[in-house]
């Protein structure tokens, strides 16, 4: 996969079956380029290294122009299968792997939430067309694609899938782990246990509710300790973690994967059919997706399902998820299998004090300090990012720097904290436009935000969900004063996903005559969608409520603002659009015009267009 692509270093993250001592060539137009290679790796298994490798040139690489690569195995045997996996990578006509270095944004792709066993087709392959195109003489790739959260599904898992990632752990010789206070003593014991298909709920933690949010939820004696409403196959080890990335992201590990619904009990065999047929299907086009993710820089940051449900939605469910050691390590091992697969090529260079932790744990004889790496984990506080392009990209952590409420266990936490926020409005400062890149949308649909409102009220926030910027008083506060600072950027454009529909909002400050102008893009699911006629109900209800005349406007936090809704081309009486899509943003050199596009599973490309006198405050 191409990841961080910058001037000055270009970064692959790739997984190895034997160790390997990996270098980069990187040419233009035949010229070899001159530079260094680090190749970082962390053995996960038995057949298992993953590797961050860097090539950073002797002078900066150029941006907007074309540089072919490829890699270098130290052994023969190596380079020869890499050279045979290098022609499934290849587009039609072309000798070699190649990229280009993002400069002056024109063309952003984005989305979230790829859930595989969805039964929408999987939008990734959009972006291998785009690619296709560019290579038939077509209009230039994208300039890059960012992956806004959701990536996998850690706490919501089909069971052919969980099947497919035990036989990849199996075959790959993926390290198992001891756990504590659990039914099992080791992962390894997970495989053969008689609850380990659509009944893992039952080995995973439960607490006694001693707590008033623990009786309020569920009064009973026991209560399960996450709040994943799909967590029958919710994966426990790091091994079960990284299987799972490796099955999504490429195909390699598929053929040979099988599916026997006589492991499964009675009740769960005709589910299990109907997954199986699914999952096929999403395998079956992972090679074309692969090799687009060769040839764009992508760039990742998580949310909640990356890890569980809900992560670190409410005080309470800290307190309690953290207070298990069984539920405590299921995170720290989703948020390993995080930094593993997708937030260390992010930006290599700052984690390396993590990457000396996960040497010391990944060994070649298997987990060394496992605990120990993931307390490291949970004390980094830089999983957020900025890139050096123009305009900057900022990528927020919406999810360890949280604003915890401390009047009620149960009232949701803000989404980022004083600190953090007051970080990010820094950053912006002196900038003529940004990008800013939030896993949950800054402006939501009102009707929902309400609803939300009206169960946290009552107590029942972990139901509804309620992950919305407007949910914690403190963190709207900051995140609103920040676009009415006078010396934010006059151009601000968010990209955000999460909720499984995709909308457009342009937003103006009332009572200024200087505003900015802020666009947000909320695109959202790559491979998952909305229940269709819930959201065509809150759709048409958000309209209804909150049109430009509505008095309600006025008891928003947002009524000092002005929310333009944008209508998909494809039905101008709706607002949202129900479809699996990746979001295609793009700009003119002055960011005066920011178009706003979904490119659709299905084949549709549907473009938001903007109606200035759809004026609403919410």
């Amino acid at each position: 996969m191409l990841r961080h692509t910058a001037p000055g270093s270009v970064t692959l993250w790739l997984v190895s079956s034997e160790p390997s001592n990996i270098t980069v060539s990187v040419s233009h137009q035949q010229a070899a380029v001159s530079g260094a290679t680090n190749d970082r790796v962390v053995q996960v298994g038995e057949h298992a290294f993953i590797h961050t490798v860097t090539f950073t040139p002797d002078q900066p690489l150029s941006t907007g122009i074309h540089y072919a690569y490829t890699l270098q195995f130290s052994q023969p045997v190596q380079q020869q299968r890499w050279l045979a996996q290098q022609e499934k990578l290849l587009y039609n006509g072309c000798q070699h792997l190649d990229f280009k270095v993002p400069g002056k944004l024109s063309n952003v792709l984005h989305g979230s939430c790829r859930k595989p066993h969805a039964p929408e087709d999987d939008s990734l392959l959009r972006v291998d067309e785009l690619i296709c195109h560019e290579h038939a003489g077509g209009n230039s790739r994208p300039d890059l694609l960012l992956m806004t959260g959701d990536q996998i599904y850690a706490d919501d898992v089909a069971g052919p899938m969980l099947q497919a990632v035990l036989q990849v752990v199996e075959r790959l010789g993926l390290f198992h782990e001891s756990l504590e206070e659990a039914a099992v003593e080791s992962t390894a014991e997970l495989a053969n246990h008689p609850f380990c298909y659509y009944q893992r709920q039952q080995i995973l933690p439960q607490v006694a509710t001693n707590t008033a949010l623990s009786k309020l939820f569920f009064g009973a004696k026991k209560k399960p300790v996450f709040t994943s409403v799909n967590a029958q196959n919710h994966l426990i080890g790091v091994a079960e973690v990284i299987a799972m990335y490796l099955l999504v992201w490429s195909d390699e590990m598929w053929p040979g994967i099988t599916f026997e619904s006589s492991k499964v009990s009675s009740p769960q065999q005709a589910r299990f059919t109907a997954e199986a047929a699914i999952i096929k299907r999403f395998s079956e086009p992972l090679g074309n997706i692969r090799r687009a993710l060769a040839h764009v820089p992508t760039y990742m940051i998580f949310d909640d399902h990356d890890v569980t449900d809900d992560w670190n939605l409410t005080r309470g469910w800290e307190e309690e998820v953290y207070g298990h050691p069984l539920s405590r390590r299921m995170v720290g091992n989703a948020l390993a299998g995080y930094w593993l697969c997708q937030g260390w090529a992010n930006q290599p260079n700052t984690f390396d004090a993590v990457y000396a932790k996960a040497t010391e744990n990944f060994t070649a004889t298997g987990l060394a300090s496992h605990e120990a790496f993931i307390d490291a984990l949970f004390d980094y506080d830089q999983w957020h990012y900025q890139l050096a392009t123009e305009p900057p990209v900022h990528v927020l952590d919406t999810r360890t720097q949280r604003w915890r409420s401390e009047s009620s266990l149960n009232k949701p936490s803000g989404l980022m904290d004083w600190e953090a926020l007051c970080e990010f409005q820094h950053q912006l400062i002196g900038k003529d436009a940004v990008i800013v890149v939030s896993a949950a949308p800054i402006y939501g649909v009102k009707f929902i935000e309400v609803i939300q409102k009206l169960f946290t009220m009552a107590g029942k926030a972990l139901t509804v969900d309620a992950e919305n910027w407007m949910a914690h008083k403190g963190t709207a506060s900051v995140i609103l004063n920040i676009f009415r600072h006078y010396r934010t950027p006059p151009r601000f454009i968010i990209l955000s996903g999460d909720v499984h529909y995709s909308f457009v909002y342009d937003v103006r400050l009332r009572f200024r005559r200087n505003s900015p102008q802020i666009t947000q893009f909320t695109c959202s699911g790559i491979k998952n969608t909305f229940p269709d006629t819930l959201i065509r109900w809150l759709d048409r209800l958000n309209q209804w409520f909150y049109s430009a005349r509505s008095p309600l406007n006025i008891f928003t936090r947002r009524r000092n603002m002005s929310v333009n809704e944008r209508h998909p081309d494809c039905n101008e009486d709706i607002a949202s659009l129900n479809q699996a899509a990746i979001g295609q943003l793009l700009l003119d050199p002055e960011y005066e015009k920011v178009r706003c596009i979904a490119l659709c599973s299905d084949g549709e490309t549907v473009e938001f267009v903007p109606e200035l006198s759809n004026d609403t405050a919410k």
